[in-house]
């Protein structure tokens, strides 16, 4: 893979006839001929059969067509100037600027292609304003106040504070808003700054390669990435009013703290706002659908995370219930009314009231709006876009369903197979790869997972239930490894001794099938796991790879060890 930046301007030598259209830089002229790359060879047998002199300079006359899609399927080439076929506007068009439509700009112009990318909202969508990063920040100054606030855990270190520590909610909530604006200019920037085409505009299909902006125009593309990302599902019967009932989105820009919050659902989302809550002083109460609270984590995990991040905070639960009705209240006068009702009899069991409600019941796909239907595209449960693993858009869902065309790709939440910001952009970069001919394929799972609470919980690969069976079905032997950070140096310095990692592994092969961790700083653990079952990395291999001391890092290289009965200390 070239690392190499784009050579400069006067790097590049015209075609023969002076066309800058086909411009090529000597030095990725040079890397192709060297590498043997199939675009070289293919264009020398078209000057051997034309007769032309291949050489330094090519002749563009001879050789357009083969020399562009030569260009397209080479990492290294760029052109100083980028233009799309007459055929067509762009070579290009993103429709969504999140994180999955940024990347595949980015990488996409990177290949010498001209883009343009489509945002109807804001640049970065949901990660970026209303979702990953803002909520990153609240956890940041949340957890800082749990830190402040835990005498305990500070007098184990020598540490008093006098007095109480406050904080300031206006500003607390400036912080993650001002986060937010600063990376999604950060984004805007790195767009236009390579002169990729911003559109603030909407767009639907009107053909694969065809798009109608809601800026009245039409565009054409020879390839279209659609991206445009999710929303929050609110369920039926639940009335959002963003003052007492709300959404992430709303929950986000923290316009009071509650004493008394409901939060609906227990996966990722719920988990994190009730660490934020809790940390600034409100009571929580977690209303499940599910039999068992955090039904989405490892079972192992979410029973360490039971006593760690629930039980032992001013947090409650119901779970085998549904929340059928939710009536919002009135701020500092009247209380929010949930309705609760049996998840197996369908009879209502109870009725809470509180001073607000969250609905973190997951995402929907904003797919309505994209005209897929003019393009013979049959929408999966939920609205999800059915995808091949080349990202490639489907006529449905249904197994043996067609192609719709090699040029329309969607990318992210929309498709469904892993709504997390980072598979979006791995997708994006995939989907650009085919176009420019080099067929790469997503591995989901490989793309870890965290969870940011306080202690952080992250994962990859299957879960110890989904191993079990795997082992069953396919007649091998299931192994797990666990290591505690109780036993880590690093861990015991920070008084963080609570948390695990458990390693899932074949025995005959030692390969990796899943990694789960609860503990700090688990999210940033979890990537070794992550990169070495990506790369077939087994677990002797990566048992003589040496870690750092002391830090977290050894208590995956402990679990990694005794997984293959080396010592550990």
């Amino acid at each position: 893979m070239h690392k190499t930046a784009p050579p400069p301007i006067s790097a590049y030598v015209p075609l023969s006839g002076g066309s800058a259209r086909g411009a090529v830089s000597r030095e990725s002229e040079s890397r192709c001929r060297t590498t043997q790359c199939v675009g070289y060879k293919q264009a020398r047998a078209a000057s051997a059969r034309s007769g032309t002199v291949f050489g330094t300079r090519w002749n563009a006359n001879a050789r357009l067509d083969s020399a562009k899609s030569m260009l397209r399927g080479r990492r290294s080439v760029r052109r100083a100037f980028v233009m799309a076929s007459g055929e067509f506007q762009y070579d290009v068009a993103v429709v969504g600027a999140g994180v999955g439509g940024h990347g595949a700009a980015l990488h996409a112009h990177a290949q010498g292609l001209k883009v343009c990318i489509f945002e109807g909202r804001e640049i970065g969508g949901t990660c970026v304003n209303r979702g990953c990063v803002p909520s990153k920040a609240l956890l940041a100054a949340a957890g800082r106040v749990r830190d402040m606030r835990n005498a305990h855990h500070l007098k184990a270190l020598g540490i008093s504070v006098d007095g109480d520590v406050s904080y300031d909610r206006q500003a607390v909530a400036d912080h993650a808003n001002g986060l937010a604006s600063k990376v999604r200019e950060n984004m805007t920037k790195s767009l236009t700054a390579l002169g990729i085409d911003v559109i603030p505009a909407k767009a639907s299909l009107i053909s694969p390669q065809k798009l109608r902006g809601s800026d009245g125009k039409e565009y054409t593309a020879e390839n279209v990435i659609l991206a445009p990302g999710s929303e929050p599902f609110v369920p039926r019967g639940i009335e959002i009013d963003n003052k007492t009932v709300f959404t992430s989105d709303g929950a986000l820009k923290l316009e009071q703290v509650p004493e008394w919050v409901a939060i609906i659902g227990s996966g990722y989302i719920g988990l994190e706002f009730s660490d934020v809550y809790t940390a600034l002083g409100a009571n929580v109460t977690f209303i499940e659908a599910m039999p068992n609270i955090m039904p989405g984590f490892d079972a192992e995990i979410a029973r360490l995370a039971q006593r760690l991040l629930i039980n032992s905070r001013p947090i409650d639960f119901y779970t085998n219930v549904f929340a059928t009705k939710v009536t919002p209240g009135e701020p500092g006068k009247t209380p929010v009314r949930i309705e609760l009702t049996d998840a197996k009899s369908g009879e209502v069991v109870d009725e809470l009231e509180v001073d607000a409600c969250m609905v973190a019941t997951g995402r929907s796909p904003e797919t309505a709006a994209l005209g897929l239907d003019a393009v013979g595209v049959e929408l999966k449960r939920g609205g999800f876009v059915p995808v091949d693993e080349h990202m490639r858009v489907l006529e449905s869902g249904e197994d043996g369903a067609k192609v719709v065309s090699p040029h329309l790709f969607c990318i992210g939440d929309a498709n469904g197979k892993l709504m997390l910001a980072h598979a979006a952009s791995a997708q994006g970069v995939s989907a650009v790869e085919n176009i420019v001919g080099r067929e790469h394929v997503v591995d989901h799972d490989t793309v870890p997972a965290a969870c940011f609470t306080h202690p952080e919980i992250a994962m990859v690969g299957l879960s110890e239930v989904a191993a079990k069976e795997k082992a069953e079905k396919d007649g091998f032997e299931l192994g797990k490894s666990t290591a505690f950070f109780r036993a880590n140096s690093k861990a015991l310095a920070e008084g963080e001794g609570d948390g695990i990692a458990k390693i899932l592994f074949r025995k005959d092969t030692e390969a990796i099938l899943g990694v789960h961790i609860i503990g700090m700083h688990a999210a940033d653990l979890v990537q070794e796991c992550a990169n070495a079952m990506a790369r077939g990395t087994t677990l002797k291999e990566l048992a003589f790879c040496v870690h750092t001391h002391p830090t977290l890092s050894e208590v995956i290289d402990d679990a990694v060890k005794s997984a293959v009965g080396m010592a550990t200390h």
